[in-house]
């Protein structure tokens, strides 16, 4: 195990995980440990914000504690519905060597989990079962990306909640509304949740 925890200020720590996988296992025992009043993770780490220091049994325990298997936690997955007729839909099938079906059906085909948010409020990196559709970033980010456009970069795929700039290949596009303020919980998609996107007609 090569877990590490870093003292991050005087109210927080960081603990460096061995992969994303290690980091979900961990959500679910860190949001119930004292004395973690919050956490923030990463794609390798997890942000915790604490309400006091850290015991030495604190420690030990944030450092050897067993991760939850992913597929013991099982939340029901959120369904988005997604119109496959994104800009980029053809060049992304070309660059893997599928037809552009064969891309929406491997994106459609698994389950996608929620590893961690970033860039904008209610983006969500979505980590799906295979990696068959691992593609490049555009080599120019485009300056406009429509609210709502479902893309694909590197092993992650993502959905903009609004409009704004953005490098992704975008091969649809949803009605999800992925921030609202409104919501008791603004985000839609939170870390450690799951996806299934479903195909519907343009």
């Amino acid at each position: 195990m090569s877990r590490r925890l870093l003292d991050y200020g005087p109210t927080a720590a960081l603990l460096e995980c061995e992969d994303l996988s290690e980091v979900l296992g961990l959500l679910p025992l860190l949001r119930v440990q004292a004395p973690i009043n919050e956490v923030v993770p990463g794609a390798r780490t997890v942000l915790l914000r604490l309400g006091e220091a850290l015991t030495q049994a604190d420690r030990q325990r944030l450092l050897t504690m067993a991760p939850v298997a992913i597929d013991d936690i099982e939340p029901t997955p959120i369904r988005i519905d997604v119109d496959y007729s994104g800009e980029d839909l053809a060049e992304v099938a070309d660059e893997i060597g599928a037809t552009p079906d064969e891309v929406v059906r491997r994106h459609t085909g698994q389950i996608w989990t929620v590893g961690f948010c970033g860039f904008a409020p209610g983006f969500a990196y979505l980590q799906g079962e295979h990696s068959r559709l691992r593609v490049r970033r555009r080599p120019s980010p485009r300056t406009r990306v429509p609210a709502g456009s479902v893309g694909l970069a590197d092993i992650w795929s993502g959905i903009y909640p609004r409009e704004g700039p953005g490098g992704w290949r975008l091969i649809g596009r949803t009605e999800a509304v992925l921030w609202d303020l409104n919501r008791a919980s603004p985000a839609l998609l939170q870390p450690g949740g799951r996806v299934h996107f479903i195909a519907i007609a343009s």
